[in-house]
């Protein structure tokens, strides 16, 4: 984490992911969510940063190579937050049986949706916010019933 080389701590996490399922630690639950966080944040911010600049008429006549570039960014933005959904609910959802452990990755799930719909379009983004709302409703539900208050 240290040497901010995010995209190995993926790398890295994957097969302990596929391994541990849903017994992950909290340590480990954290340093997955910091990794995926901290890969993703760098698309994000250079999405916006591309979408400022093509507002900017000065920069009108490379809206073309703004817009591939930006799109370019994009696609790598969706193919790592469904990676990132895919991997939660193959490899440690289907055998998550800990509510805090559950509720953890049903929030991840929604937020990587959300990642995905500030830039997607159409049925892209019509699919990630239903899944959003579905993930963070069934995430909310499980700590209301299954955890207290005050979850230490």
């Amino acid at each position: 984490e240290q040497s901010e080389r995010f995209e190995d701590m993926v790398d890295f996490l994957k097969p302990v992911m596929k391994e541990k399922g849903s017994t992950l630690s909290n340590d480990e639950r954290n340093l997955l969510s910091v990794a995926f966080k901290n890969l993703i944040s760098s698309q994000r911010s250079g999405i916006r940063t591309i979408s400022a600049i093509e507002q900017n008429k000065k920069y009108e006549k490379y809206a073309g190579a703004l817009g591939e570039y930006k799109t370019k960014i994009e696609d790598a933005l969706f193919k790592n937050c469904e990676t990132i959904i895919n991997i939660i609910k193959a490899d440690i959802l289907s055998s998550a049986s800990e509510a805090e452990a559950k509720a953890f990755f049903l929030k991840m799930i929604g937020d990587y949706c959300r990642y995905i719909a500030e830039n997607a379009k159409g049925e892209r983004l019509e699919n990630c916010k239903q899944e959003a709302l579905k993930s963070y409703q069934e995430a909310q539900e499980l700590c209301v019933s299954d955890l207290g208050a005050c979850n230490a």
